[in-house]
């Protein structure tokens, strides 16, 4: 096919998404890789932690927080609904607490009114609610959390039947069972998370109705599937990576990706921007380039999404209130943090190729450390690639992987979201790259097009 109609069908695939854009229904791709709208055309989940998000804020500030994240290109709120700090007994800013007496059976109608106008307001912006029904800790305490321990197998089917059935004609949630806790050896963990599940799905109708994962700990291998790889209310995979450096997400990453039946996976939980790394202060801060290197790299090993996450934002810490983990600032403060600026520009990359056939590809370069800070993570699609340095260095390609004969070179910024051209080239053999600067906060993504495609350069 010649680039003429090559760029002809480009063009015309474009204008029939954006003619389709205001489907709002997810489901997992055909290929079982990704999130797509219900007509076909690809979703990419941007996640933010604002667990506290329905507990702390009144109506004004939580309309503050989700305009600020729907301009930044954010697509998936992540909040909890019987939230970690005393959601059980410390009210809201309207004075109500979630259940009465405690009872699963007995919402309190006052509070799940607020958490209607935060899911209203989020609709009209855009933006999907990711909703915990629960905090772990209300069904087990582990070694921390508040609790108290109030579920079990049948009283956590009610409660999640009222909430499907209460949101049940809402097109913008997405479920999340779990709520930072894993299953206990020899206990009924896993089967009161899964009556939570099947309340949900009989509550919104069926489970073509319900888009479901699940949040755990982290863990050094496997994530959500250790458990519910073979249920189908799990249709996508989510792990956590947590707040410590030099995670090997990579491994677990193709963990999932490699597992059947095939499901979408991602990180639910990286480290924090502004976290004290591993809770320590005496190991410094979270910096931004941690950020983009968990972003980047956990999307070129085959995540469908990414979840951004700021210690200020989640507890949405405020004047008055009590910290957790040593917040360096309020949460209004936090909005426009470097790393959260970051995740636009991560969305506008991945977005700017197609997404659908985009797969993991390490045979792109021949070498690459195996260790975060000096990471060479290859992906690529039919007729384009992305190479990340997560440090600058250089690396070599092995060229022939995607279609054309010639490739077209840029250099994408994830400081500055902007590109610069690194030449054309032959399709064949092997060439090294090196990338514009070196350095600990210098990373970079390299673009290879297929020369006929003429992509656009961002």
């Amino acid at each position: 096919m010649d680039c003429k109609r090559l760029l002809i069908i480009t063009l015309l695939t474009f204008a029939l998404q954006n003619l389709t854009s205001a489907q709002t229904n997810l489901r997992v791709s055909d290929n079982g890789r990704y999130l797509v709208y219900k007509n076909g055309k690809p979703f990419f989940y941007l996640g933010d932690t604002a667990w506290e998000l329905f507990h702390r804020l009144n109506r004004e500030e939580a309309t503050t927080y989700l305009k600020n994240r729907a301009e930044k290109g954010f697509t998936a709120i992540q909040a909890v609904v019987l939230a970690e700090h005393d959601g059980l007994h410390d009210p809201n800013p309207y004075g109500q607490t979630p259940l009465i007496n405690d009872d699963p059976a007995k919402p309190n109608e006052a509070y799940f009114e607020h958490v209607d106008f935060i899911v209203n307001k989020a609709e009209e912006l855009g933006l999907y609610i990711a909703m915990l029904p629960t905090w772990g800790d209300k069904v087990f305490k582990n070694k921390w959390g508040v609790g108290p321990e109030i579920f079990n197998t049948q009283n956590i089917y009610t409660y999640g039947k009222y909430l499907g059935n209460r949101y049940k004609n809402k097109k913008n949630i997405i479920w999340v069972i779990g709520g930072d806790r894993n299953p206990r050896e020899n206990s009924q963990d896993v089967e009161i998370w899964r009556s939570l599940a099947k309340g949900i799905t009989e509550g919104v109708g069926g489970q073509e109705n319900a888009l479901m994962t699940y949040h755990p700990q982290p863990q050094k291998e496997g994530s959500s599937s250790t458990w519910f790889q073979q249920d189908d209310w799990l249709d996508f995979n989510m792990f956590q990576t947590g707040h410590c450096p030099d995670v090997k997400v990579w491994e677990l990453m193709g963990g999932d990706y490699n597992r059947t039946p095939v499901k979408p996976t991602m990180d639910g939980e990286p480290l924090y921007e502004e976290i004290p790394v591993c809770f320590d202060t005496k190991n410094g801060y979270a910096q931004v380039v941690d950020i983009r290197r968990r972003a980047y790299i956990s999307l070129f090993a085959g995540a469908h999404g990414f979840t951004y996450g700021c210690n200020n934002i989640w507890q949405m810490y405020a004047p008055g209130r009590k910290p957790t983990i040593n917040p360096t600032r309020f949460w209004y403060e936090s909005l426009d943090l470097p790393g959260a600026n970051a995740m636009t520009d991560v969305r506008k990359l991945i977005e700017s190729r197609p997404m659908l056939d985009r797969v993991p590809d390490q045979s792109l370069i021949t070498n690459s450390p195996d260790n975060q800070q000096e990471r060479i993570q290859a992906t690529r699609g039919k007729d384009y690639a992305f190479i990340y340095s997560a440090s600058g260095n250089p690396f070599e390609v092995n060229m022939g992987k995607i279609s054309g004969k010639q490739v077209n070179a840029f250099w994408f910024d994830p400081r500055t979201g902007k590109s610069t051209k690194a030449g054309a080239h032959k399709n064949t053999g092997k060439l090294k790259f090196m990338p514009p600067t070196k350095g600990d906060d210098q990373d970079w993504v390299l673009v290879l097009d297929d020369a006929c495609r003429r992509f656009p350069i961002l």
